[in-house]
Order: C-alpha cells, then structure tokens, then sequence
C-alpha cells in the first residue's frame, strides 16, 4: 500500500513548491515545468499531457527516512504508481497518457534495484517487458526529460534521440 499524505500538510506544501532531494533542485512544481519545457522544445507534444502529470502524486506520498530528516529531504517511494492513481478514472487523459505516468520511473527503479531488492527489480523488470517496443522507447525519451527537469546531465541511454 502506498502511503498517502492530506492536501495541505507541511510535506505536502515543502516539495511541492520547495524541497524534494539532492536528486532535485527545485520543489515538484518548478521540476514539472522544467519537464514540460525539454518535451516541448523537442518537440514531443504526444508526451506533454505526461509531462504536466508525472509527478501529480508525489507530493501525497512525501515521507521523511531517519536520512531525510537529518538532510531536510524526502523520499518518493512508488511516487509514479500515486499519480497514475490520481489520474487513472480522468476520462480526458489518454491511455497512452496513463501509462507513461505510470511507468515514467520503471527503468530507473529497475537500474536502482539491480542490486540492492533482486526481488523488486524483477518485477519491474517484468513489467518493462511486457510493454511495448514503443512505449520503451518513448519511456527512455521520457526519462531523459524527466533527467533534465532535475537539472542533471542525463547519461546517453540506448535508444533515445
């Protein structure tokens, strides 16, 4: 189960608009614009909706380790699964729309787990593939986005223009 925060609480409030992580400059906000703009200026307008509603849940699953307190960060656990909860019954939101929010992290939980949880790195790695060939592929292009949003160099990943 995933945990969820209220509307208007204090970790609510802090990443949404300030603070997330060192993986992070800016609160969800700012990096969703950020995010908007790298799939606008290439030209991806298919990915936009996806853009502006990746990280819709992150700030309702906001929690704090015992390393975030001392850091002032968060963590993010199955943020992407969140927002695609948010969004899943939203009748103006497409299919393919849902499923880049909901998988848009897949391939960095599968790469962040490789070593660490084999057991959650093989479901995630099942469910990579059991996609698409498209949606891979849009899912890399995606990351990259999302990798700049946060203000980080993104390594080259096969596959992505």
């Amino acid at each position: 189960m995933i945990q969820t925060n209220r509307l208007f609480t204090k970790p609510f409030f802090k990443t949404l608009l300030w603070k997330q992580n060192k993986y992070h400059r800016h609160g969800v906000f700012l990096h969703t614009m950020q995010v908007v703009y790298y799939t606008l200026i290439n030209g991806d307008l298919k990915m936009l909706p996806a853009a502006f509603l990746h990280d819709v849940g992150k700030p309702l699953v906001a929690y704090q380790k015992e390393e975030d307190i001392v850091l002032n960060e968060y963590s993010f656990t199955d943020h992407e699964e969140k927002s695609y909860q948010v969004i899943k019954n939203w009748s103006f939101v497409s299919d393919y729309t849902k499923q880049l929010v909901r998988y848009h992290y897949l391939i960095r939980d599968i790469d962040k787990h490789k070593f660490k949880d084999l057991k959650r790195h093989n479901k995630k790695k099942a469910i990579w593939e059991v996609l698409s060939l498209e949606m891979q592929v849009d899912l890399m292009t995606f990351l990259k986005y999302d990798d700049l949003g946060k203000g980080i160099k993104h390594k080259k990943i096969e596959g992505v223009k």
